[in-house]
This record gives C-alpha cells, structure tokens and sequence, in this order.
C-alpha cells in the first residue's frame, strides 16, 4: 500500500509496533525535560477538517483534523506518534457558530500524528484531541496547536479497549506534563494572540 505524504512524496506507511501488556505496564506518568526543548515548539494551522468519524464514535475522544498542507513542517521535523501542547479554536469572523467564550480560550491538547495502524489508513492524518468539552463541532474553523513534547511511537493495536486504554493514559500524560511551569507559559503564546 502506498500513501502521497504531505510533502508530496510517496512512500509506504512505516509498520508500527504492536501494543504490549509489557508497554502499558511501563509508561511513564511525565514525559520529556522540565521545558520544551528542540524541536519543539512547533507551531501548526489549519482549518478543521472532517474526518473519519471515529474518534467520538468509535473511541470516546473527539478529535479535530488538520488539513496535510499544514503538516510539512511537523513531518520534516518528528516521526510519527502521540505528542502534547496547546490548542485553541480562535473566535471566527463572521463564522455562525455556537461555541461560547470560553470555547476559544487556549486548552491542553493531545494529537495523534501518522497513520493510525489499528484502522489501517492510507494517508497521514493529525488528529488534534482538545482536552475542553465543546457544545458543538467547529469544522470550517481555525484551529492553531502548539505542539511541545512526545508521548509515545505510533502503536498497532489486537483491540479497540487496548487503544482506547492508551487515549486515556495520553491524556493523563498530557496533563501531567504540561503542569510544569516551563510548559504553561505557552498558553499566552503570541501565535495564539496573533490573527
């Protein structure tokens, strides 16, 4: 099976290792230093996408999707995996909508870059999963993710309750990890101010 990357090239999806009982026993609680450290941050936007339908159906983890022309830079820069920051869906122009103020505040966000082995896609995907409870989906909007650490490889997985298991441990990770000081100083980042 071959995939168009979103640098344009095409190449295999790389085969991702199985999830293990040994794994999950042995993650970490914190992941990366005390302050993000190259290459991280990198800053991502794009409009939000749809998806495949699977993260709130089939997962119980909404996720919003970013367009590939605004992956390059991610691309070039890490491989695929779980990784952490912030995210924030600006307030639109003109957009009706039926977000609240609050909605557009900068939330901790765990996203998912690659090509999700356990659903077999053929095309790279970043699956953004803000940790704020939304009264409604924001496809057609901006969204901008600072991406600040690594949390795991992309796994392959023999269940859907051994992925959904791992969702959850991310999103403790997340948080845990973005607790720090060198890290909540990136919620008033100037990307997240500027138009």
């Amino acid at each position: 099976m071959m995939t168009v990357s979103p640098k344009g090239s095409r190449k295999p999806p790389p085969p991702a290792p199985l999830q293990t009982q040994s794994f999950r026993k042995s993650r970490p609680s914190i992941v990366g230093p005390d302050t993000p450290e190259p290459p991280f941050p990198v800053l991502l936007e794009g409009t939000v996408q749809h998806g495949f339908g699977r993260g709130s159906k089939d997962l119980g983890c909404p996720t919003a999707n970013l367009p590939e022309e605004s992956l390059p830079d991610m691309v070039a820069t890490v491989e695929p995996g779980v990784y952490y920051g912030y995210a924030q869906v600006p307030p639109g122009q003109g957009n009706e909508t039926k977000l609240r103020p609050e909605d557009h505040q900068v939330w901790p966000m765990v996203m998912s870059l690659g090509w999700n082995p356990f659903y077999k896609n053929e095309r790279m995907t970043a699956e953004v999963h803000i940790m704020h409870k939304f009264p409604d989906d924001f496809y057609g909007h901006q969204m901008k993710v600072v991406v600040l650490g690594y949390i795991r490889p992309e796994l392959d997985y023999t269940s859907r309750e051994a992925l959904i298991e791992d969702i959850e441990t991310d999103k403790k990770v997340a948080l845990t990890s973005l607790a720090r000081p060198g890290y909540q100083t990136y919620t008033s980042h100037t990307f997240f101010r500027s138009r």
